[in-house]
């Protein structure tokens, strides 16, 4: 379900502006066009079911008329399909994945073959490249991407065609090593923000997990980056082996862990219990994946303004449970999408998700919220200012899923 412009949707359904674009146009050249989908939203308070826009288009612009509900009288309607937005957000992705091919399967075997990708020499710059041009080609080029690399962190903030932000990762499990690992993590993301550009990608920070970041280094992150300012996201409760992995200290994470020789001390208590504990929370960070948690934690992250990332597709692939939407939903958290990497999912459009969660959730999620979550949750999910499309304006902003 690729998004277009609604201008140029317009254009290549047969509702351009004047017959003569040399000409300036007259009151007899100005058109109103009256475009209807499932879901219409400018941006404001809640999306319309059922909606309409009414757009006036010129040799020299088009502009926003109104946003209404649909007449049985009104003018006829061009039918747009699924919906009418601003830009959707796809709010997790793992771009420098993009060569790794679709594995579905388990959790854990899954998180085993992106280690063995990396020491194939295939992740890394060429595959965000490749990446970064099928978000185009989808047309969702806001995105919240996980970076593994400087050269891929360069070109993220190079890129023109993209915003949103690349979120460094963390991976320290030692808590000897703590202080080291953070002040290398602060001096490269100092470099990197030097490199922000207005209109372009911004730099965050991603500690990984609360399993593969120490306490210490994990507190240290989240300190910092509550002090700069910096974005925040952290992959929390993606699997019953990672709550099995806090509470007991067993499983097929912990079993992973002693192959590795990776150290850990469980917590006694639920992944988002543990984050809230040591002061990880405070700052609102964004928490990816969200699948395997109940309702005190769901209530400890609305209570801390932290937004969510929902990744259907991933989850479904990895068999890592059911997204509990309702109960987001029922405590006001907002939630965003993601595609996730290529590994886990069949492909980076975030409207497949939309879809994916529609047939996933069923009754339980109301198809104007989950088109809500795409767009505001998306840009909340980044800290990003939310697109509204006010009458007047110019339509640039609004978009057809096609």
């Amino acid at each position: 379900m690729p998004v277009r412009s609604l201008a140029g949707w317009l254009d290549e359904n047969g509702a351009s502006g004047t017959d003569d674009p040399m000409q300036l146009p007259s009151l007899s050249a100005l058109r109103r066009y009256t475009v209807g989908a499932e879901v219409v939203y400018d941006g404001l308070g809640t999306p319309r079911g059922g909606g309409v826009v009414t757009v006036q288009r010129s040799a020299v612009g088009s502009s926003l008329v109104s946003v209404g509900d649909k007449a049985n009288d009104g003018p006829e309607l061009i039918d747009a399909g699924f919906a009418v937005t601003p830009l959707p957000v796809n709010a997790h992705t793992h771009l420098d994945l993009s060569a790794m091919p679709f594995t579905p399967g388990d959790y854990v075997g899954f998180i085993e073959a992106v280690i063995d990708h990396g020491r194939s020499g295939l992740r890394g710059l060429s595959a965000a490249k490749r990446g970064i041009d099928e978000l185009v080609a989808a047309g969702t080029t806001v995105i919240g991407d996980i970076v593994t690399s400087h050269e891929v962190m360069e070109h993220l903030l190079s890129d023109d065609r993209l915003s949103g932000v690349a979120y460094w990762e963390v991976v320290g499990p030692d808590p000897d090593r703590a202080e080291e690992l953070f002040e290398t993590t602060r001096a490269a993301v100092d470099r990197f923000r030097q490199r922000q550009r207005p209109g372009g990608m911004i730099v965050g920070v991603s500690p990984h997990t609360p399993h593969t970041v120490s306490p210490r280094l994990l507190t240290l992150l989240a300190g910092w980056a509550r002090a700069e300012g910096l974005p925040l996201a952290i992959h929390v409760a993606e699997s019953q082996a990672e709550v099995r992995l806090h509470s007991s200290g067993d499983g097929p994470i912990a079993d992973s862990f002693r192959r590795f020789g990776v150290p850990f001390e469980p917590s006694g208590s639920s992944p988002v219990a543990y984050l809230e504990r040591l002061g990880v929370l405070e700052g609102g960070p964004t928490l990816v994946h969200m699948v395997n948690v109940d309702e005190e934690d769901v209530r400890t992250v609305q209570r801390r303004g932290c937004a969510v990332v929902h990744c259907p597709r991933s989850n479904e692939a990895l068999a890592c449970g059911r997204f509990p939407w309702e109960l987001y939903a029922k405590h006001g958290v907002d939630v965003a999408f993601g595609t996730d990497s290529s590994g886990s999912s069949p492909d980076l459009d975030v409207t497949h998700e939309v879809v994916a969660a529609r047939s996933m959730h069923g009754v339980k999620a109301n198809v104007r919220g989950l088109v809500r979550a795409a767009v505001k949750g998306g840009y909340r999910a980044l800290r990003l200012e939310p697109p509204r499309v006010t009458r007047g304006a110019p339509i640039d902003g609004l978009y057809v899923w096609t």
